[in-house]
């Protein structure tokens, strides 16, 4: 045919030779000199047989399309006075997929549903999403010979896919700016195609679409006898739940919603031996291959065999699963060399049950495992995602990557304690990996049925993204089976389509996008159509279905927080604390919880009274009893003449040992208070000294804070400090005793010197010691001149300062000077252990600063309970029967 090199418009009229060609059966394909392509009415379609794969047709026919230079079909609107019958201009530029289409009459009657189709790009093509013309009509191809599907599935089941075909709106993404739909016409093809390149056209940018994986041939494996499942039925029923239209039904709704057309089909390439060889033992590839020679007699005589694995054959068997294997492969691929965004691969048999060794659980070859070997083989990712949503444990999967460090495996699973199938522990929270591996399977099994969409989001965020988003995948992998989908009989469970969108939605955010859906399960018809549409939609960049309200069960929070604690060994993201299940209370009244402080106040209250015979002192100011009630304690003689030692402490070391690294699972037979309190209260005893014990209850630091002060003026703990004026004012100060000595211990030094700052303390203190540990010291107020004579006197010297020796205030000179001798150190760092090394020194400084004693008292009566006693205005309330002065010795 010859082509007008000048026409740029309107090809030649019907009338002209051009037209009188487009009489032949086929599609003329010619290169000009022009950049257009010429669309003329096309004569009605042939009939094709029942048998024939109409898409494959049309590629046959189209195959001089495909084979020329890769380039753009672009619509172009027609002018006003081009007659609709008139071959339409197209201009070229980079091909995606080639989808022409036109009404059958200029007539509203519905289009058939065989009347458009896709025909696949060149594999060297750019994937680009064309526009296409209003109303399609099917291509004339020419009649070709495929491999016939059996009776049962060949009448009229074999899906067409539409055309790409964008309705025909201006705000349409998918239509070039200012170009509008064709008129109404005739049925058209493509007569002829221009190759020049030399083109002042400007090119839309390329955009990568979103590919699937589908052949119809994976249908043929099927029992002996197998009807089709027809279309108003929802669920299989009785018969084997993995039957052929599982794939059919999926495609069919995709088609339907419009996303097929939307998608580029990825051609298959059937798996070899030596791609199988990277997950599975060399005699599995024989194993499966040798069905293909099995004779009738044969197959029914192994079917006990084959069902005790849960599993059927046919002599189609092996064929489909190399395509079903193959597939998921070159969906890896052409996503990974980015070909594709992100696929869809529709296939069967699934996999995921395929052990290296075995096929079981409908599982011939694991296809995504051996996929991502081959990724890994060709150097495309390095380090792989599996995401296994299926309602059934991956044991194949697992098995596979067992310990590799560089699949992380993922499942969210029925266990049910190991009775459901595939019946073992191999899937139960604790089975982690081993080797380089070890924490690379994370495994969330549900105990029963009845899980749903807030049950598997809350798994997603609180386990799945932490260690996903960690781990950095190169590319994700879904194992999607559809049977923990609303309606399964298999699976019992209550995820719905949004769910499963969303979920997806979350994997997306991952390795840059690349995410491979490889189907797995799902047995419901209708349920496995609908989630797969909402994920399919996902991966085309729409936005999931909005969930309602989302609340997790207490099994799914609680089976959260064991995974929790089992996976924080491997990965810093898991928050165990986060995970921790509320607490359950039937109650209206509060919950019944006690804090850890709590309960270490009334043990040491009682520990205090019942071995050494203290007692609490009542604070009148509520804010005060309320952080310190029942945590100030004195001796009876608190009041009486003699020596009073003031003793302000942190409560000491509590040892906590836990079931693992970042667990709070506390394990209390190996766990321990280390009160060392007890020490100084037994040398106050035995020296007969009066005692008025505090407890702060404060954390106390191991290292110096990085950039923190190394001394503090003049002020600590502003409520602690409160506490020390409120005893001084209402206890120590009108007490009878002439000779105080006040000891800080940890967080006790700061409020201790505050007091030393705000109170004149000098009259009644003899001896003042710090224990400061690793805290900053607080001085003596630089203000007042007097005080601070008194603190520095070298005659006096009443001031001692413990601290390791390896606290900062030791590398400042200035600092060393200001306090001269009244600093010590010790190589010990916790200031527990610092008290226990100074205190024989802390005992000889203190009885070097006290009177020596005239006369020896008598023996202390009994110990009672002199609290009662003591009003809160420090007023006796009643006889005594301590000794009027306790004995001085010392140490």
């Amino acid at each position: 045919m010859d082509v007008d090199p000048s026409a740029a418009g309107p090809s030649q009229p019907p009338g002209s030779d051009a037209h009188e060609q487009t009489q032949q059966a086929d599609a003329v394909v010619e290169t000009t000199t022009t950049e257009v392509v010429q669309v003329v009415p096309a004569p009605p379609p042939q009939e094709t047989s029942e048998s024939m794969d109409v898409e494959q047709q049309a590629r046959l026919d189209l195959a001089a399309v495909a084979a020329a230079p890769p380039e753009e079909i672009m619509a172009t609107q027609p002018s006003e006075d081009q007659p609709v019958d008139q071959p339409i201009a197209v201009q070229l530029t980079d091909v995606g997929s080639v989808a022409i289409e036109a009404p059958a009459s200029n007539t509203d009657e519905p289009r058939r549903e065989d009347e458009s189709m896709a025909v696949d790009e060149p594999e060297s093509a750019s994937s680009v999403i064309p526009v296409a013309t209003q109303a399609p009509a099917p291509l004339t191809a020419n009649q070709g010979e495929s491999q016939s599907l059996p009776s049962q599935l060949a009448n009229g089941d074999a899906p067409v896919p539409p055309a790409l075909a964008p309705p025909p709106s201006s705000e349409s993404p998918f239509l070039v700016p200012g170009a509008q739909p064709p008129a109404s016409g005739p049925e058209t093809q493509i007569s002829s195609i221009n190759t020049n390149t030399n083109t002042t056209a400007s090119l839309p940018k390329t955009i990568t679409r979103t590919g699937f994986v589908y052949d119809m041939q994976m249908m043929l494996h099927c029992q002996d006898g197998y009807i089709p499942t027809t279309d108003d039925v929802l669920d299989s029923g009785e018969g084997h739940p993995e039957e052929p239209m599982r794939i059919k039904r999926i495609f069919a709704r995709l088609r339907e919603a419009g996303l097929i057309g939307r998608m580029k089909k990825l051609p298959i390439e059937q798996v070899t031996e030596e791609q199988v060889a990277l997950v599975h033992a060399p005699g599995h590839w024989d194993k499966v291959q040798g069905t293909e020679f099995m004779t009738d007699e044969f197959i029914q005589e192994s079917k006990h065999y084959y069902e005790q694995l849960s599993l059927y054959v046919c002599r189609e068997t092996a064929m489909c699963a190399r395509l079903s294997c193959g597939g998921v492969i070159q969906a890896c691929l052409s996503v990974c060399k980015g070909e594709v965004r992100n696929a869809f691969a529709i296939v069967r048999p699934p996999g995921h049950h395929a052990e290296p060794d075995e096929h079981m659980g409908f599982c011939f070859f694991n296809n995504v495992a051996v996929a991502a070997k081959e990724v890994q083989r060709q150097g495309l990712a390095k380090k792989v995602l599996i995401l296994d949503w299926d309602v059934h444990h991956g044991n194949g999967t697992q098995r596979a990557f067992w310990d590799d460090p560089d699949v992380l495996y993922i499942s969210i699973h029925r266990h049910d304690g190991g009775r459901f199938y595939p019946t073992s522990d191999f899937g139960a929270l604790d089975m982690v990996g081993t080797g380089a591996g070890e924490g690379k399977s994370v495994n969330i099994p549900w105990p029963c049925a009845g899980f749903g969409d807030a049950d598997y989001i809350y798994a997603f965020q609180r386990i799945v993204m932490p260690i996903a988003y960690e781990f950095a995948p190169d590319l994700v992998i879904i194992s999607a089976g559809f049977d923990a989908a609303e309606g399964d009989a298999l699976g019992q469970c209550l995820v719905t389509p949004p769910a499963y969108g969303h979920m997806t939605h979350m994997l997306c955010a991952l390795a840059g996008g690349k995410v491979v859906v490889a189907l797995e399960g799902g047995y419901n018809l209708n349920a496995i159509s609908n989630s797969s549409l909402a994920v399919a939609q996902v991966l085309l960049g729409e936005t999931p279905a909005e969930l309602g309200p989302l609340e997790a069960s207490e099994i799914a929070t609680e089976v959260i927080w064991q995974v929790a604690k089992v996976q924080s060994k491997f990965w810093k993201s898991i928050d165990v604390k986060s995970c921790e299940p509320p607490e359950v209370n039937n109650t209206e009244q509060e919950k019944p919880v006690i804090g850890i402080p709590d309960l270490l106040k009334i043990h040491r209250a009682h520990h205090m009274f019942t071995k050494h015979g203290l007692y609490q002192i009542p604070l009148a100011s509520s804010d005060l009893e309320s952080a310190f009630g029942g945590q100030v304690i004195c001796s009876e003689g608190v009041y009486e003449p003699g020596v009073l030692v003031v003793f302000i402490h942190d409560f000491g070391n509590l040892r906590v040992e836990t079931d693992g690294v970042s667990t709070t699972n506390v394990q209390l037979e190996n766990s321990y208070l280390l009160d060392t309190s007890d020490t100084v209260v037994n040398w106050v005893k035995s020296s007969k000294y009066s005692l008025v014990d505090v407890n702060i209850l404060r954390q106390f630091p191991t290292q110096y804070a990085q950039g923190a002060p190394k001394m503090v003026s003049k002020s600590g703990p502003e409520l602690e400090a409160r506490l020390l004026r409120y005893l001084w004012d209402n206890y120590i100060e009108l007490s009878e005793a002439e000779n105080v000595v006040l000891i800080g211990h940890g967080a006790g030094c700061a409020p201790l010197m505050d007091l030393v700052n705000t109170r004149d303390v000098q009259g009644k203190v003899k001896a003042i010691v710090q224990v400061a540990g690793m805290h900053s010291i607080v001085r003596i107020d630089p203000n007042n001149e007097t005080r601070r004579a008194w603190f520095r006197k070298a005659r006096l010297q009443v001031n001692q300062i413990w601290v390791p020796e390896t606290h900062s205030v030791l590398d400042d000179e200035r600092v060393r000077r200001r306090l001269g001798d009244q600093i010590f150190s010790t190589s010990k760092a916790k200031v527990v252990d610092v008290l226990n090394h100074a205190l024989p020194e802390i005992q000889s400084f203190v009885a070097s600063k006290l009177p020596t004693p005239l006369v020896e008292p008598e023996q202390a009566a009994p110990l009672t309970n002199g609290h009662a006693e003591v009003e809160v205005d420090g007023s006796a309330a009643g006889p005594s029967t301590a000794s009027a002065a306790p004995p001085i010795s010392a140490a």
